[in-house]
């Protein structure tokens, strides 16, 4: 089972995703969420622990994040790397082995084309997995995880390579 992330400070979506009998199925998805009034400090151990929690409740094998994208430097830019930074620590915590993907990689990898828009990515993600996404983050989350489980055949031939 493949752990999909989709970072943030505020909303971090989460989806769980596993291919049975050459389909995909989301298992669980939903939304890590924390609160601007909230010490930033609480906010990263929040997002830790509901990884952590996550990762301990199921059986993931991989997990797969969207990686830092070329943003002007700003506030909420440093939180997102900071949350990045908390959850990938969560993940590395829990011994399992995370893989990054740039945004346009998770579009090629869902729709075919790396500039997909957002609709078009939600409702590939919805035909693949055969849910309707409650809302962007979640959506995002699938997206990587699908993005995840489409790569594994040529990451399994690069390693048989090396």
């Amino acid at each position: 089972m493949i752990l999909g992330v989709d970072p943030g400070l505020a909303s971090t979506g989460w989806a769980l995703v596993e291919r049975r009998g050459g389909r995909l199925r989301a298992v669980a998805t939903g939304t890590l969420r924390t609160r601007p009034a909230t010490a930033h400090a609480e906010r990263l151990r929040q997002l830790h622990a509901g990884v952590t929690g996550l990762l301990a409740e199921h059986a993931v094998t991989d997990a797969a994040i969207e990686s830092w994208f070329v943003h002007p430097v700003s506030r909420s830019a440093m939180g997102m790397a900071e949350a990045r930074g908390a959850i990938l620590a969560a993940i590395a915590g829990c011994g399992v082995a995370v893989t990054e993907y740039a945004p346009n990689a998770v579009k090629q990898g869902v729709t075919g084309q790396g500039r997909a828009e957002k609709a078009q990515v939600r409702a590939m993600v919805a035909r693949l997995v055969g849910i309707e996404p409650a809302g962007d983050h979640v959506a995002d989350a699938l997206a990587v995880a699908i993005c995840h489980l489409h790569a594994a055949p040529l990451r399994g031939a690069i390693r048989r390579a090396e």
